[in-house]
C-alpha cells in the first residue's frame, strides 16, 4: 500500500468517525487532533488487531454468519476511545453504531472510487496433456511441435485453474 492509498483510507476512516459522532449521542470529539490520532489508532488496529481478534474468534464469526466482525470493529472503536483522551464512546451500543457507520462509509467509498483497473479473473486452462515427442506423438500422428501458449503481462490477478 503506497502512501497516496494510506492517505486516502485514513481521510475515508476520519469521515466515518466523523458522521458517527455527529449522528450518535454516545460519540464524542474535542478537538481535531484527537480525531486524527483515533483515526491513525484505529488504522493501526485494523491492520494489527483485527486479524488475530479475527482469528481467534473464528467460530463465533461463522457462527454468528459475519456479524461477529462488527462486534470486534465495535470492541476496536472502544479500545482507541480509551487509549486517546479527547475521545470518548459512552456505551457498547454507540461503539456499535460507530463501527457500523465506519464500515458503511469504507464500503460506499470502495465502491463509488475503488480502482477501477484492478480486476479479479480466472483463466481455466483446458486441453490433453500429452507427450509431446517420443511415441506417443507419433501414435497421435502429430509430428508437429506444439506451438508455446501466448504469455499476457498485465496487472490483473489471476487464478489458474
Amino acid at each position: 500500500m503506497d502512501l497516496k492509498q494510506m492517505f486516502k483510507s485514513w481521510v475515508i476512516v476520519a469521515f466515518g468517525v466523523l458522521i458517527a459522532s455527529n449522528t450518535a449521542s454516545g460519540i464524542h470529539y474535542d478537538s481535531r487532533e484527537a480525531l486524527i490520532i483515533v483515526v491513525i489508532l484505529l488504522s493501526a488496529c485494523n491492520v494489527f488487531l483485527k486479524p488475530l481478534l479475527m482469528l481467534f474468534s473464528l467460530p463465533f464469526i461463522i457462527l454468528t454468519f459475519g456479524i461477529g466482525i462488527w462486534v470486534i470493529n465495535a470492541l476496536l472503536f472502544l479500545f482507541v476511545a480509551a487509549l486517546v483522551s479527547g475521545f470518548e464512546v459512552d456505551s457498547f451500543r454507540s461503539a456499535l453504531w460507530g463501527a457500523l457507520v465506519v464500515s458503511i462509509t469504507s464500503g460506499v467509498s470502495t465502491l463509488l472510487f475503488g480502482s477501477r483497473n484492478r480486476r479479479w479473473s480466472a483463466n481455466i486452462n483446458v486441453g490433453r496433456a500429452g507427450p509431446t515427442s517420443g511415441a506417443g506423438s507419433q501414435a497421435r500422428g502429430s509430428s508437429q511441435p506444439r506451438k508455446p501458449k501466448r504469455v499476457i503481462e498485465d496487472d490483473t490477478d489471476v487464478i489458474d485453474i
